[in-house]
C-alpha cells in the first residue's frame, strides 16, 4: 500500500503539518487548484500499484477496511471498479449522500443510490448488504484498476467536480467493465466540504455536469428524446424554484443551461472520441433495452411519494 496526498494549491499550511506528522506519505504539490478531476488525474503518475483508491480528505475509514476491499476485489474477477459502503460521519447509523450503498441512474439521468433518493437518507440496517453490480461508484471512495483508469484517460477535467465519477463509470460500462459494491468495507463521509449542499456553485455544477454526462454517453437512439424530456424537467425545476422563492437555485439552473450552449460542440466531439462500438454499447444495459424499465425518479419521489430505494427499485 502507498499513500499519495494531492494538494490543489492549499494555503492553510496543512502541507507542513502533514510532512511533520506523516513523513512516509508522498505529497504531490500541484501549486494550483485543478479541482477533483484534474488533481486526481495528475496524481496517477506517482502511483505504482495495480489498484487506485480515490479517497476524499473528509472521509474516515474503519480499521481493516482495505482487507475487506481486497477480499471483495479477489472475489469479483470480472469487476474493475468498486465502492465501499459510505455512511455519514455526522450520523454513522445512516447512509451518506455521496454514494451510500452504491449508485444508479434513472431513465432521464438523475443519479440516486441504494440508501439515498434525492436528499432522503436511509438508516443502515443491513438492508443493502449484498454486493451487487452498480451503475456508478462514488468518487468519495472509489476503487479502480489502474490500467483501466489510464485506458479511459482518467476523469474528464471539464467537469471540474461533481458527477465526473459517474461519467467515468459510464465510459467503463460502455467497454464492458462491471462496477461492484463491497458492503464489508465501510467508510464515513462528512460531505459538502468543497461546496455546501444548496450553494449556487454546487447546484450549477450538478445541473451542468449532468448534461455533460448525458450528451457524452447516451446511445444515439435514446439521445434526443431523453435530452428533450430532461430539458422540460429542468424548466419545471426552474419554475418551481422561482415560485418557492429559491432564487439562488433558479439562477444556478438558468446559468447552467446558458453555459451549455457554447459547450455542446465540444461535448459532441468528445462523444465521437469515446470510440464506443455498437457491440460494446450493447453491453451497457443501463440505457439500452432496459432504459425505459428504469424508474422515473421524479414521478416516483414527488408524485407517488416513494422515499426509499427498495420502494422505487422493484
Amino acid at each position: 500500500m502507498e499513500i499519495v496526498l494531492v494538494d490543489n494549491g492549499s494555503t492553510d499550511n496543512s502541507l507542513e503539518w502533514v510532512r511533520e506528522q506523516f513523513s512516509d506519505i508522498l505529497v504531490v504539490e500541484l501549486g494550483s487548484n485543478y479541482f477533483y478531476a484534474g488533481g486526481n488525474n495528475r496524481a496517477i503518475d506517482h502511483c505504482n500499484n495495480e489498484y487506485l483508491i480515490f479517497l476524499n480528505n473528509d472521509v474516515k475509514v474503519e480499521p481493516m477496511w482495505l482487507d475487506a476491499l481486497n477480499t471483495c476485489i479477489l472475489s469479483k474477477p470480472k469487476s474493475q471498479l468498486f465502492q465501499p459502503k459510505i455512511l455519514s460521519a455526522n450520523k454513522p447509523t445512516h447512509f451518506e449522500y455521496a454514494g451510500a450503498a452504491g449508485g444508479f441512474i434513472d431513465r432521464y439521468g438523475y443519479p440516486y443510490c441504494r440508501g439515498r433518493i434525492f436528499d432522503v437518507l436511509e438508516e443502515d440496517t443491513g438492508q443493502y448488504d449484498t454486493d451487487i453490480k452498480l451503475d456508478w461508484a462514488s468518487g468519495a471512495a472509489m476503487v479502480i484498476n489502474r490500467n483501466l483508469f489510464q485506458e479511459l484517460h482518467g476523469f474528464d477535467e471539464d467537469f471540474e467536480m461533481h458527477m465526473e465519477e459517474i461519467d467515468l463509470c459510464w465510459r467503463a460500462r460502455h467497454k464492458g467493465h462491471a462496477i461492484s459494491f463491497c458492503h464489508n468495507a465501510k467508510v464515513y463521509h462528512i460531505g459538502g466540504g468543497s461546496l455546501a449542499q444548496k450553494s449556487y456553485r454546487k447546484i450549477r455544477y450538478n445541473f451542468r455536469n449532468n448534461w455533460y454526462m448525458l450528451i457524452k454517453n447516451l446511445p444515439k437512439y435514446h439521445l434526443f428524446q431523453t435530452l428533450l424530456i430532461r430539458y422540460l424537467l429542468d424548466i419545471i425545476a426552474l419554475k418551481r424554484a422561482l415560485f418557492t422563492g429559491k432564487f439562488i437555485e433558479a439562477k444556478a439552473i438558468f446559468t447552467a443551461h446558458l453555459s451549455l450552449i457554447k459547450e455542446i460542440p465540444k461535448l459532441f466531439r468528445k462523444r465521437s472520441l469515446n470510440t464506443v462500438t455498437t457491440s460494446e454499447m450493447t453491453r451497457d444495459t443501463t440505457y439500452l433495452n432496459n432504459a425505459y424499465k428504469r424508474p422515473f425518479l421524479i414521478w416516483e419521489f414527488f408524485v407517488k411519494k416513494k422515499r426509499f430505494f427498495s420502494e422505487i427499485q422493484k
